[in-house]
């Protein structure tokens, strides 16, 4: 099947998104960042001593690993704040480093799933992942439920983690709308589900059966990373080094906020579905759920995310489509836009920078189903392989 996107293309900066500011380079300044964090490596094993009279060493192999749950397609703060990233990573990493991306389906189940429409979202998932430029024959794209490696290195990390550990993490309480109320969290741990609590332990598994050096994720998971550094450390301090230490690559959009509440970050879960930008949504969608975003009764355009959270948020999402961060000169420049021209301009900003994403995720649901199984397939036996090692060291170090 012919793809839209080829491997290596370069992202664009839309047109309707440049004004006075020029980008010399699509997605310059983002590469550059992605580059300097990918600039050194922890080691899985003790380096060999330097010598000054040796030649100059070649840089170690890096292996990338980030993962996504498929729980409906993917919205424009999962582009911005992770899948744009990925694209970034693949298009400028030598031929030499491993790039892994996972369709974290165990961890969706973490909540009540129903089995069809999970095997619908994992489809819409993977369709998205290759519609944004990702290429199977550079990357390996998989499902994790089909990877058994992944559940049994957690069972062996679970064995060296505290309760207190995983009692610490937010992510859990979030979703068990805790909100760090004690009484509150003290009633509903008997009904907390074990999947749930202990999920970061999987994570964690997920990234360190491949040996990973660095993890693209979004702000929301740097938590979580640190706890895989942590558990890594243990394990290593206790076994023998076995497992890297992954680096957090996080992207510089750190949160697109709602679009109907912008004091929230925008979610899948939201039950307002004009909340999210979907990347599949069409053109007359994307403009009705912008023109609907919540602002403020202010008339002048400024940047204030604490006063102004709903203009922020647009002014925010207008400059990430165009890799740009100087929210304040971008308010200066629409300062007198009314809201409505606001609006209307940052629709045609991702209307144009989401065109090419959408017309391939719709020719791959349409008519690339089996291409979709192959990729599945083909992913899940290279991301098996690549687990192999590692779990294998990992087994014969606590005696298994």
């Amino acid at each position: 099947m012919q793809r839209i996107l080829k491997s290596g293309s370069k992202l664009r900066v839309p047109t309707s998104c440049v004004g006075r500011h020029k980008t010399q380079f699509p997605y310059a300044s983002y590469a550059n960042l992605v580059s300097r964090s990918f600039s050194s490596v922890s080691p899985i094993l003790e380096s060999a001593p330097s010598s000054t009279l040796a030649p100059e060493k070649t840089p170690e192999r890096k292996t990338v690993f980030s993962g996504i749950q498929p729980t409906g397609i993917p919205h424009l703060g999962n582009y911005l704040g992770a899948l744009r990233q990925w694209v970034v990573v693949q298009n400028n990493s030598p031929k030499t480093d491993k790039l892994i991306y996972c369709l974290v389906d165990l961890h969706a189940i973490t909540q009540p799933q129903d089995p069809s429409g999970l095997r619908q979202w994992k489809k819409e998932a993977l369709a998205t992942l290759l519609a944004i430029g990702l290429a199977p024959e550079r990357c390996i794209i998989f499902e994790q439920s089909k990877v058994p490696a992944h559940s049994e290195l957690m069972w062996i990390l679970s064995c060296t983690t505290s309760m207190g550990a995983l009692n610490r993490m937010t992510q859990w309480k979030s979703k068990a709308s805790l909100n760090n109320d004690e009484k509150h969290e003290a009633q509903s741990i008997p009904s907390l589900k074990l999947g749930l609590f202990s999920y970061p332990v999987l994570q964690a598994a997920d990234i360190l059966v491949h040996s990973a050096t660095h993890v693209p994720v979004g702000e929301d998971q740097s938590q979580h990373l640190e706890l895989t550094r942590d558990l890594a450390t243990s394990f290593n301090h206790h076994y023998g080094k076995t497992f890297p230490l992954p680096q957090t690559v996080l992207s510089p959009a750190k949160r697109v906020m709602s679009l109907r509440n912008p004091n929230s970050k925008m979610s899948k879960s939201d039950t307002d579905p004009k909340s999210r930008i979907l990347l599949s949504d069409s053109p007359e969608t994307i403009r009705a759920k912008f023109r609907a975003a919540v602002t403020d009764s202010l008339s002048e355009i400024t940047y204030d995310p604490i006063e102004r959270p709903g203009v922020s948020n647009l002014i925010e999402i207008y400059a990430h489509m165009q890799d740009r961060d100087d929210f304040v000169a971008i308010a200066e420049e629409f300062k007198n836009l009314t809201l409505k021209d606001l609006k209307d301009r940052v629709s045609d900003c991702v209307i144009e920078g989401l065109a090419g994403i959408r017309q391939e995720f719709e020719k791959l649901m349409s008519e690339g189903e089996q291409y979709l199984e192959e990729v599945s397939l083909a992913g899940a036996e290279k991301a098996q392989r690549s687990a192999e090692e590692t779990l294998g060291r990992a087994r014969r170090a606590v005696g298994l």
